[in-house]
């Protein structure tokens, strides 16, 4: 990254946002007394020194290395080496260590740019290594210096709408057509049918062979159990079949030995009080499940702050409304689309709102950059 034989400067770099970060600026950050550790964390480099930290990373897109992810956090993707674990992570004896400045600065070119100091807010671990780690800016970028650090790039492929046009016909197309266009395929062995199979509503059926090569259409958030795990509830009265991530609530269907119902009522229940049924029969509910779903665990977010009526007409305004009826009796929910975008939102009194954006690319969140719009997170 930068030559052992350095020399030093004077001062620590003060302009910001976007200073050229000159190699003999390292020193001094990270203390100029002792030769500092320098290490690779991926595809990021690390210097370690008495007084602080420099991290720089390559101006990427990618969620799967390290670099500026949004105007506020930087990502470092490991494994890291064991110097730098504890730095970054710390233990309980070592505070002073973990309070040192951690300095930020991208390679663009042939140029690094110096973008300030941040603090680890997220990190994980496996077996004491440092995985990932998740660091935010004490000063946020400018949109500007984020499109130099972070350079927007225009997606491969959105996945588009054609599954819209489905929704109140035959939602067995439209349910496939939104899975597979949202989710790539993995690899995966089939497997055969169990003897209950065929006492499940052929919706449900269906969802769980998608599932076979996207595992992620069962859920992020909360989930629909894998058949094996099916069970009846105390009474044998009705099919546990989906469940909240925290236990707190759970969808079920009447549970019979004969042939199943075509469309089934889906029940919700939290935890011993009486069930409530969905708007949406199964066909339906699956659908609403899977836009819930794709949303929460996109790679790419936008996160309003709590939003009035009027907002969420602007934030909405552009999108297609989903037309189905609101999903989960809690708050009830609707969703608005475009391609590659899923955005639900949700009310418990029709007054102060709820929502939530993910998106397959940060380019489909573009629209949404120049709303009048408070974001507690914008990947976009």
């Amino acid at each position: 990254m930068f030559e052992d034989d350095a020399e030093m400067s004077d001062q620590v770099p003060a302009e910001i946002p976007a200073l050229v970060f000159d190699r003999e600026h390292v020193p001094v950050l990270v203390g100029g007394s002792v030769v500092p550790g320098r290490f690779t964390v991926g595809d990021a480099s690390v210097v370690i020194g008495p007084v602080g930290t420099v991290i720089v990373a390559e101006a990427s897109d990618a969620p799967a290395k390290s670099g500026v992810w949004n105007a506020e956090v930087v990502r470092l993707i490991g494994p890291a080496p064991t110097p730098v674990t504890k730095r970054l992570v710390g233990s309980p004896w070592d505070v002073d260590e973990g309070s040192l400045p951690i300095h930020i600065a991208v390679r663009v070119g042939s140029d690094v740019l110096y973008l300030g100091t941040a603090q680890v807010s997220h990190a994980g671990t496996s077996d004491g290594v440092l995985t990932d780690c998740e660091l935010r800016f004490e000063a946020p970028l400018s949109r500007e210096l984020l499109n130099r650090v972070r350079p927007p790039l225009p997606p491969e492929h959105l996945p588009d709408l054609e599954w819209l046009g489905n929704v109140n016909g035959d939602r067995a197309a439209a349910l496939e057509q939104f899975v597979t266009g949202w989710y790539p395929s993995a690899d995966a062995t089939e497997s055969p049918s169990s003897d209950s199979s065929s006492r499940l509503p052929g919706r449900l059926r269906q969802l769980y062979r998608l599932a076979k090569q996207r595992p992620a259409a069962l859920g992020t958030q909360n989930r629909i159990l894998s058949e094996p795990d099916l069970h009846t509830d105390h009474l044998e009265e009705m099919l546990v079949f989906g469940v909240e991530n925290q236990g707190g609530f759970f969808w079920s269907l009447l549970w019979t030995l004969e042939r199943p119902e075509a469309d089934p009522t889906v029940w919700f229940r939290e935890f011993d009080e009486e069930p409530i049924a969905e708007q949406e029969p199964l066909s339906g509910f699956l659908i609403q499940f899977s836009l819930f779903e794709a949303s929460m665990g996109a790679d790419y977010l936008a996160l309003p702050c709590t939003l009035t009526a009027p907002q969420v007409g602007q934030l909405t305004e552009a999108l297609h409304l989903v037309p189905l009826r609101p999903f989960w009796p809690w708050a009830p929910t609707h969703f608005y689309v475009a391609p590659g975008l899923v955005v639900h939102v949700s009310s418990e009194d029709g007054e102060a709102f709820d929502a939530w954006a993910g998106a397959t690319h940060r380019s489909a969140l573009h629209p949404l950059a120049d709303l009048p719009i408070e974001w507690s997170r914008f990947d976009g």
